[in-house]
């Protein structure tokens, strides 16, 4: 039996879990399993999702008391989920809910883990061989996981999404915590991200810059340049470390890895770091005034110029391709 965590953010069912879903679909397929979906606090619209992406069974988890998770109590509800169902895979996102929970399960489960899968796995007798980049993406490695649990988590955007007309049986699942220990504090309800700004990990379009902008003061260019182009803001690891922007912004290998159909560098260098967290990006769009700036070398589209100048420019070229096609 296959078991996946699912997601739900803003009301949604997370891009992520409809990837791992579908992902998760395959591996029923490959090994003639059933699939059974982990959802808490679902609405029906939600559960109706989850069913349309594949899972032929919802664990139902309700509970007003886990409107604030962490990863102890989400371990402590997919460990008792995967033993009541008797899961044989497990699958995650490689999100950071995946990157907290997957390893602690592994532990407990004592299961194999791959994390940050980039290809379906094949089938090889009891083991399941599955790719993953390493190398800060310059090479795939073929993993095979021997266990006889086996977890996986993917790199998100990695896998097409598809929706079918199936329908879920939605059962409700009674979870134990009281052997938990654990407490969440909020400290900061306030959110970063503006307006109806799509996370990081999920958007298709996304506007990054670096220290070339100088000081955060100059922001304001970029966030109007993601504003019209209805893109997610990101930046480098020192504008985070400075403090120009919050860290939840920050990609690279040690910040968020993102894999979006448009990505638009502006006085970024391209250190390898920062590459290894980009370079899943469909296109590439560096804009930088130093001509040797080893970006320049991944890039789909360079502009060699002044960003204080150029970005200007490419916002009133954006607006006024808006106003002749609407």
């Amino acid at each position: 039996m296959i078991l996946v965590y699912t997601e739900i953010n803003k009301g949604k069912v997370k891009k992520a879990s409809l990837e791992a879903i579908n992902y998760a679909a395959k591996i029923a397929e490959l090994t003639s399993s059933s699939l059974t979906a982990v959802a808490i606090n679902a609405d029906a619209a939600q559960l109706e999702a989850i069913g349309k992406a594949g899972a032929k069974k919802i664990l139902a988890v309700k509970n007003d008391a886990l409107a604030s998770l962490d990863s102890m109590i989400l371990s402590a509800i997919i460990e008792q989920a995967a033993k009541a169902e008797g899961a044989k895979i497990i699958v995650f996102s490689f999100d950071i809910v995946g990157k907290a929970v997957a390893p602690r399960l592994s532990a407990r489960l004592k299961a194999g883990l791959v994390a940050g899968a980039v290809d379906y796995p094949t089938v090889n007798g009891t083991a399941l061989e599955v790719k993953k980049n390493v190398f800060s993406g310059k090479a795939t490695a073929l993993y095979s996981i021997n266990s006889d649990i086996k977890i996986i988590s993917l790199l998100p955007s990695s896998f097409p999404i598809t929706s079918t007309d199936n329908t879920a049986t939605v059962v409700d699942f009674a979870v134990d915590l009281s052997g938990v220990n654990s407490k969440i504090v909020i400290k900061e309800k306030k959110s970063d991200i503006v307006g109806d700004m799509i996370p990081l990990p999920e958007a298709e379009l996304v506007v990054s810059a670096g220290r070339g902008l100088k000081g955060p003061e100059n922001w304001g260019m970029v966030e109007e340049l993601a504003k019209e182009l209805k893109a997610t803001t990101a930046c480098s690891r020192p504008v985070a470390d400075m403090h120009w922007r919050p860290h939840h912004e920050h990609v690279g290998q040690t910040g968020v890895a993102i894999r979006p159909n448009l990505y638009i560098a502006i006085g970024i260098s391209g250190a390898i770091q920062h590459l290894a967290g980009v370079n899943g990006s469909k296109t590439i769009v560096v804009i930088n005034s130093d001509k040797e700036a080893p970006f320049f070398k991944s890039a789909d589209y360079g502009v060699i110029g002044d960003a204080f100048t150029i970005v200007p420019k490419l916002i009133e070229a954006v607006k006024k391709f808006k106003a002749n096609h609407n």
